[in-house]
């Protein structure tokens, strides 16, 4: 079994959906693997990784909208609020999505659906520099 690893970073612009699938997919072809797995990581506490549709951008920002309302801006018991009133619930959206995804790998490619893509997920509302580590594994 072999590993390959790389890293790379996405700019945002502020909260919102950004594919990396290529990114990956790149990766993945990097690491020579027929059959395994790739891990992808982000290294951030205030955003998120999501598998999402990527056909229909309207899914993404219904998905948006519903994390707005689930998890609002100003909540007043909120503590955490030293970086503004969208940190501490940056955090929780993070925290109620995933900073990891584990996708297998067949004949050398990911095995994501026709409509999958791989998003990172920005939960604060300035742009910001965002680090992604991948790792493949297999033969």
């Amino acid at each position: 079994m072999s590993a390959y690893s790389e890293e790379f970073s996405i700019r945002t612009q502020g909260k919102g959906t950004y594919e990396i699938t290529d990114q990956v997919v790149h990766a993945v072809a990097g690491a020579g693997v027929e059959t395994g797995t790739v891990t992808v990581f982000v290294q951030h506490t205030s955003a998120s990784l999501v598998i999402m549709e990527n056909a229909d951008p309207t899914a993404r920002t219904d998905l948006e909208a519903f994390f707005d309302h689930l998890v609002p801006e100003d909540t007043p018991y909120f503590v955490h609020t030293y970086e503004g009133s969208d940190d501490m619930p940056s955090h929780i959206r993070m925290a109620l999505t995933r900073s990891s995804e584990v996708i297998p790998v067949i004949r050398g490619r990911m095995t994501l659906g026709t409509w999958q893509g791989i998003f990172l997920f920005e939960h604060r509302r300035a742009a910001h520099k965002r680090l992604i580590s991948v790792v493949v594994q297999g033969d």
